[in-house]
């Protein structure tokens, strides 16, 4: 009975160990995640958050070096001259990717964040965007 009980501990070790890498490792699609943001209104939700503001002259240049300065956060596509960057963020532990795509367009910027894996994100995302934003003062 007990090598039974060993097995199946084993088995669940390895599956926990391999659901992590898929987590690290698996690739991004660029073209899916760097989408132009649809939204004109502040929402939250269960895996994502938006927040959209005036633009003012160089706001989305402070946002694009604030996100650049948040641990664990790389840029994915996009840059300032184009009006558009989406960013990953990874967790501190595990490194579940969350993904934030920062757009100018229509006199306004929009910010979102959202999860990659999983339906609840635990509000990291708007806590990360609020930070964001208050950083900047905008």
């Amino acid at each position: 009975m007990g090598g039974v009980v060993a097995m199946w501990v084993w088995f669940f070790v390895v599956l926990a160990l391999v659901a992590l890498a898929y987590v690290r490792l698996a690739p991004m699609d660029v073209e899916k995640v760097h989408q132009p943001v649809v939204g004109d209104v502040d929402r939250d939700g269960k895996g994502h958050c938006l927040r959209v503001i005036p633009a003012r002259l160089g706001a989305l240049a402070r946002i694009d070096a604030a996100m650049r300065g948040l641990a664990r956060t790389s840029v994915v596509a996009g840059e300032v001259a184009q009006g558009r960057i989406t960013y990953v963020t990874r967790s501190g532990v595990v490194g579940f990717p969350d993904f934030t795509t920062v757009e100018e367009r229509d006199g306004h910027i929009r910010l979102f964040g959202r999860l990659r894996f999983g339906r609840v994100d635990l509000g990291v995302n708007r806590a990360r965007l609020t930070q964001v934003l208050e950083a900047v003062a905008v």
